[in-house]
Order: structure tokens, then C-alpha cells, then sequence
């Protein structure tokens, strides 16, 4: 007698299966989303997925991330004995329950059947799956009253990140960065030529800095232009600091830290001889095959930037690593991957590339040093020390209709700053753009 085969598993559950991984590998093992959604790193199970799947994954993952603070206030209301320690995956199906229930167009039934399911193939987890139907349950019943007057933008950053924007920023201003970062961006691109059309074509606008932004549907290189090399994708605050080196065409041209690339092809587009540098050469290939399908080149070398050696260049654009606490809106792992004290080790990095940046750049021409951080120590602090010690840099202050006359992206200082809550619309998914600071120096 034939055993009899074992029931299919119910639709979706992979989907969920693999998103709890992909949880779990960011805030309990540390890794970043970008590294476990694409590349060499990536989930294997994502490969297998349709379409569809791939995407709803991508979702359920993204909307823990941005509702994480919520997400566990909400569980600690409903967990008497708090959440169980042998079973690390029970926290994880409730969190991906939860977030289903309230933010995402899946029936509550199904989110509860779906999470429970999810605990059920380890011994230990399945000990809780009773556990989790009850709470998942409570959240359906009473959550949005439990939330009713709750500050869950506050409870969704960090205390320590929120405490910093408001020394920094003000209360208000810091409340506006940190709401901004819980809505879903839209897609930005930077054109090579005519965004009007490209704006049409992808269904979008073309913003008021030149880039192009559009919501769009499915797999970014099935969309129109992205084969043939018209665009590429980049925030549409990233490509406001190489615009602050001006006319480069036929200038010499180095960009440190490059990867992944899009100032690399603003320079290369706009008819500069760049050279592109990274320490990473996994990230410098994945900047060659875009440069090679935008159609334009650039000299790409391996190199710890801090050590590299060579003839001066007429500009040097230096994108330091940093926090990234200004990306947060397209990377909600940051404020769960970062601590407080990374920061101070991230600005001596910085503090060492800018100088070395002076070394690479011949008297009398223009450095742009930017990062993608909110934080002061790794952006004007960092100018002013090196300003104080080098008597051979002297800021050249921006002016507002060097970045297409938006005054508010100006500081007092002369240089870029750009808030996540700038260039508001009616729709929270077509506003905002990320947190960058950018100085630009000359070389005496």
C-alpha cells in the first residue's frame, strides 16, 4: 500500500518562509538587506521564486524593517512572559504576522494560518505555534486601538538616532526625517538625455533637481530604457554632489569610493576622463558591467583609497563610507544594523580620505567630498577639522542655482545639505529624497 504523498504546501509560504530568513539574517547575524536580496550574497531561495513572490517578499521584509519599533511594542502588549529564548523564529513569524494584518492587503486569517505555519517545522519553535495564533489573533482584534495616539513614527527610530536629529535638526525637523523614512520610496534615475521622455515613457516626473522619478512595477531592467543604456538608478540627492564640480568635460577626474557607480557615469557622461576607485572588487565589476551597458568608460582600479598612489587630477569627488542614516528610506536595516559608536569610527576613516583626497588633487582644483549621513560628524565636522589643519583647501560655497535653485538645500556654511523630508508631494511614495552632505574645496 502506497504511503500517501504529503499535502502541497499552502500558497505563499515559501514567500514567508524565505522573508523570515532574510529577518533574521539582518537582526540577528547583522547582515544588510542589499547584500541578502541581490548579488553573490543573496537568499538562494529567491532565484526560484516567480516574479510575484520575489516581490511580495521584498515587501514583507521592507515594511518589518520600517515598522519594527512599532511592530515590538505592539508584541511586548500581548506577551506577558515576553517572547520565549530557545525559539528565535517565534519573534520573527510574529513580526511578519503582524505586519500583514496591519499594513498589507493580506486577509487576517491568512496571516495568522501563514505564521503559525512557519514555526511549525522546528521542534522547538513548534512548541510556540500556539503562542503565536493567540497573539497574531489579539494584534488582529485590537491593535489599531492599542495604537490610537501612539507616536509610532518616534517608536519606529531608534532612541539614540531620534536624539541625534533632534540635537541636530530640532524636534520638528527631526520628527519630519523620521516620518519621511517609513513611507516606500519611488524610484529615481538619472537620464543621459531627454528626461521628459523618459519621465513619460516609465509613467513618472521629472523632478525639480533634473532627476527623473516614477512608481513603478516588476524587475527594474525589464523597464523601458534600461537595456538599451538610457539611465540609470540613483536617488536624486546622490546626484547632486558630482553637479558641484561643474564643466568637467575633458578633465581628469577621480572618484573614490565609487562603487556602485552612478556618480562614476554623471562624470563619464558629462565628458570627463574619470577614474573610478574601490577597495571592493566585487562592487568595482558590478560598476564595469553598468558603465558597459551605459555605453561609457571609465579607468577602474582596486585600491584602499587611504594607500593608493597617482599623478594629481584636475577634480577629486570623494564619497566617503559612512552611517548612511540619510539612505534610510531605501535601506530600513540601517537604523537596526548601526550603532552610535560606529560613527566616530566611520569619521576618522573619513577624516584620513579627505586628506589623502587633498594629496590626489592638483593646485588649483576642486574637491567635492560628500556623504550619505544625517550626522554632522560625518560631514561638516569633518570639513572643519581638515580646514583647521591644511591651509591648502579653502571651501568654495555652493550657491542655490548651482543645485537647480532650491535654496533650502544650502546650509549657512555654503554647503549641500538635503533633508529626506525635502521635496514633499502629495503622494508620500513620490516625495522625499536622501540625506546627503556634500562640501566642495578648492586646492590653493
Amino acid at each position: 500500500m502506497n504511503s500517501p504523498s504529503p499535502s502541497p504546501e499552502p500558497q505563499g509560504l515559501v514567500s514567508r518562509r524565505i522573508a523570515a530568513d532574510i529577518l533574521e539574517g539582518v537582526l540577528r547575524r547583522g547582515r544588510s538587506l542589499d547584500d541578502q536580496l541581490d548579488g553573490g550574497g543573496a537568499h538562494p531561495g529567491l532565484a526560484s521564486l516567480p516574479e510575484r513572490d520575489r516581490a511580495l517578499t521584498r515587501r514583507l521584509v521592507a515594511t518589518v524593517l520600517r515598522r519594527l519599533g512599532t511592530l515590538r511594542h505592539l508584541l511586548g502588549l500581548y506577551l506577558d512572559r515576553g517572547l520565549p529564548r530557545d525559539a528565535t523564529r517565534v519573534e520573527t513569524a510574529m513580526l511578519i504576522g503582524a505586519a500583514q494584518i496591519l499594513w498589507l492587503d493580506v486577509p487576517d486569517h491568512a496571516a495568522v494560518d501563514l505564521s503559525v505555519r512557519l514555526v511549525q517545522p522546528d521542534r522547538r519553535d513548534a512548541g510556540y505555534a500556539g503562542l503565536v495564533n493567540a497573539v497574531l489573533r489579539r494584534v488582529a482584534k485590537s491593535a489599531a486601538q492599542q495604537l490610537r495616539g501612539k507616536d509610532t513614527v518616534a517608536l519606529d527610530t531608534p532612541d539614540w538616532l531620534m536624539a541625534r536629529w533632534q540635537r541636530t535638526y530640532g524636534a520638528e525637523l527631526a520628527h519630519a526625517i523620521a516620518a519621511a523614512n517609513g513611507q516606500e520610496p519611488a524610484l529615481d534615475i538619472s537620464v543621459k538625455s531627454d528626461p521628459a521622455h523618459w519621465a513619460n515613457a516609465l509613467g513618472g516626473q521629472v523632478l525639480p533637481t533634473g532627476s527623473v522619478r516614477a512608481i513603478v512595477h516588476g524587475p527594474v531592467p525589464r523597464l523601458p530604457g534600461y537595456a538599451e543604456g538610457a539611465w540609470w538608478v540613483q536617488d536624486a540627492a546622490a546626484a547632486l554632489p558630482a553637479q558641484l564640480l561643474g564643466d568637467v568635460r575633458g578633465q581628469s577626474v577621480a572618484d573614490l569610493c565609487a562603487a556602485p557607480g552612478g556618480k562614476t557615469a554623471q562624470l563619464a557622461a558629462a565628458g570627463a576622463r574619470v577614474t573610478a576607485v574601490d577597495r571592493s572588487a566585487s562592487r568595482l565589476e558590478r560598476l564595469r558591467q553598468n558603465l558597459a551597458r551605459l555605453g561609457l568608460s571609465a579607468e577602474t582600479i582596486v585600491a584602499d583609497v587611504t594607500e593608493w598612489q597617482s599623478e594629481p587630477f584636475d577634480a577629486v569627488l570623494l564619497d566617503a563610507p559612512c552611517s548612511a542614516t540619510g539612505t534610510i528610506r531605501r535601506h530600513p536595516d540601517i537604523p537596526w544594523l548601526k550603532r552610535e559608536s560606529d560613527i566616530a569610527t566611520l569619521a576618522a576613516l573619513q577624516r584620513r580620505l579627505l586628506a589623502r583626497t587633498v594629496e590626489l588633487t592638483r593646485p588649483g582644483g576642486l574637491i567635492v567630498y560628500c556623504t550619505c549621513s544625517l550626522e554632522p560628524d560625518e560631514g561638516v565636522e569633518v570639513v572643519t577639522d581638515l580646514l583647521a589643519r591644511d591651509s591648502r583647501v579653502r571651501r568654495r560655497p555652493v550657491v542655490a542655482s548651482e543645485v537647480h535653485g532650491r535654496a533650502e538645500f544650502v546650509d549657512a556654511t555654503g554647503d549641500l545639505r538635503t533633508l529626506p523630508c525635502q521635496l514633499p508631494d502629495s503622494n508620500p511614495q513620490m516625495g522625499g529624497l536622501d540625506g546627503f552632505y556634500a562640501c566642495r574645496l578648492e586646492r590653493m
